[in-house]
């Protein structure tokens, strides 16, 4: 290598924070050409820097992808918490709105959403990238725990770790086909939010939660201030059936 290309490799290098614009670099190409098109070339190219470069910060391609997903899963832990504000001022409304805010961040987020789930990379071997998806998943794993126990008054009451991986696939399911911010997003003759809260209606109903969200009819000798009402409130035709058995 030429002196004169040294140096245009080291001005490269010093151009800035080389990391941040390796990270924004392999996020722009993951947006234009997907989780698996572009290599750690194509990324040192992108921030204007030698190939060799890279290695400065980041073991492969693989541990820059996994760089982008763990800030992905931050980024959408922070949205998914917001939306679901500790349960307030209700567990049903709180619910609706951490649905959305999931098909928003894959709408807002194409590239990062790709990269924390449609990337392959094995995440049970990267411990930072796997504490950051926990910690997303733990917001719906929380708002199905408050949902379980709204279970209707005879209904055996659902596991909260089985409704959270049900509801996370269905929010995953709608977010990866229709809520997507780039070009794979398929059409819908409705919005991809009226589908998903279709679908997690008609899974509580299979659960046996009622889906009217009317209040109940006060009965005899229960006042107006005990009654629910949303997807919880008890089915005045009877305890349904539940998928776990007779109830106790």
């Amino acid at each position: 290598m030429s002196w004169r290309k040294e140096r245009r490799a080291e001005r490269g290098y010093h151009h800035g924070n080389l990391k941040e614009a390796l990270l924004q670099a392999a996020l722009g190409l993951i947006a234009e050409k997907g989780a698996a098109g572009f290599t750690f070339a194509d990324a040192a190219r992108m921030a204007g820097v030698s190939p060799a470069a890279p290695y400065r910060h980041f073991r492969d391609r693989d541990e820059l992808l996994s760089s982008i997903a763990q800030r992905g899963f931050e980024q959408f832990e922070a949205v998914l918490t917001a939306a679901w504000d500790d349960g307030h001022p209700d567990t049903v409304s709180a619910f609706e709105r951490v649905g959305k805010a999931y098909l928003a961040f894959a709408r807002q987020e194409p590239a990062f959403y790709s990269a924390m789930f449609e990337s392959g990379l094995p995440v049970d071997l990267n411990s930072t990238l796997l504490a950051a998806s926990e910690r997303a998943f733990g917001i719906i794993r929380a708002a199905a725990e408050r949902l379980a126990a709204l279970a209707p008054p005879g209904t055996p009451r659902p596991p909260a770790m089985m409704m959270a991986l049900h509801i996370w696939s269905m929010s995953h399911g709608v977010a990866s086909l229709f809520a997507r911010g780039d070009a794979a997003r398929r059409k819908l003759p409705m919005s991809a939010e009226d589908l998903l809260e279709a679908e997690v209606l008609i899974y509580l109903r299979g659960l046996g939660f009622s889906t009217d969200r009317r209040p109940a009819a006060p009965q005899p000798g229960q006042n107006q201030a005990s009654q629910t009402s949303g997807p919880a409130s008890a089915d005045p035709s009877g305890p349904p059936r539940g998928p776990w058995g007779t109830p106790k």
